[in-house]
């Protein structure tokens, strides 16, 4: 059974009378090259458990059963699973879980995999935009659990964790994705790689958890409330986002903006993560 090429996928899916299912966001990916590049950045041994998230129609996870002691493949698309047992009944080290990984119990469920509790699993998924964000923040939520996670997202979604400061791209997602995670690209995939072909090209990203986040930050409410603040008005200057959301009165924020070198006509798209640490701590 060829599940990794478009004809293969399409004999398989008319074979089972299945379509696509738009609700979920099935794009099923089609070029092994590209499934190469996501197993090669796992760097998963047989000593790793492997978590996927959506299986699909098993293409990922047969080659990543390869090359792991064990993959933990979860499905939450019901009609898939007849096929996904018939695919996996041959492989011992797979382990196929019917359900939404956002509601699993991560710790009994997937976590229970690993052999000490100082093992860490690696993630790999290809992920529909509409779970994008909830899928990313519940890893950084496991992260000390978590080597890390090679992601296939919308290449707009990776431009926004891979942007700097000052760019378009840069906002509330990356600030708070890298105080807690290396962020790197692996790879660029053209919508042609998928059956059926999404509307937007897209990206396989690899997150690597810090094991210390690179500012100390004293106060995480009053860290998360600026730079929510100063996403949300990203034409304002810091010294009016300070004020207008009453962190701060006029002669306070300027002290602490002119004390740590900011402009205070700065705008927050333009402030680095240390930028926001460093403000939020004189604000605490």
């Amino acid at each position: 059974m060829d599940n990794a090429t478009l004809s293969g996928v399409r004999r398989l899916l008319a074979e089972k009378g299945l379509r696509p299912h738009k609700g979920l966001g099935q794009n099923f990916l089609v070029d092994k090259n590209i499934l190469q590049k996501i197993t090669t950045a796992a760097e998963c041994t047989k000593n790793d458990v492997v978590l996927e998230i959506g299986a699909g129609l098993g293409a990922l996870t047969l080659c990543l059963a390869d090359l792991a002691g064990q993959v933990v493949a979860v499905e939450i698309d019901k009609k898939l699973i007849p096929i996904l047992q018939k695919v996996f009944e041959s492989r011992s080290n797979i382990a196929l879980i019917s359900g939404d990984i956002l509601a699993l119990d991560w710790e009994k469920e997937i976590f229970g995999f690993l052999k000490s509790p100082r093992d860490k699993i690696i993630i790999c998924a290809n992920l529909p935009y509409y779970i994008t964000s909830p899928v990313i923040f519940k890893i950084l939520e496991h992260r000390n659990r978590i080597r890390q996670a090679v992601l296939m997202v919308q290449r707009e979604v990776a431009a926004r964790l891979l942007a700097v400061p000052g760019s378009r791209d840069y906002g509330l997602i990356t600030v708070n994705v890298n105080r807690m995670a290396e962020v790197e690209m692996i790879a660029r995939v053209s919508r042609n790689c998928f059956y059926p072909s999404p509307e937007v090209d897209s990206a396989v990203i690899r997150l690597s958890p810090r094991s210390r986040s690179p500012v100390m930050v004293e106060n995480e409410e009053v860290f998360a409330e600026l730079v929510k603040a100063a996403f949300q008005a990203r034409r304002k200057t810091m010294l009016n986002v300070l004020v207008s959301r009453n962190m701060a009165d006029r002669d306070k924020a300027m002290e602490v903006l002119l004390s740590l070198g900011v402009d205070p006509n700065r705008r927050g798209e333009t402030l680095s993560i240390e930028d926001f640490a460093q403000i939020a701590n004189r604000l605490s």
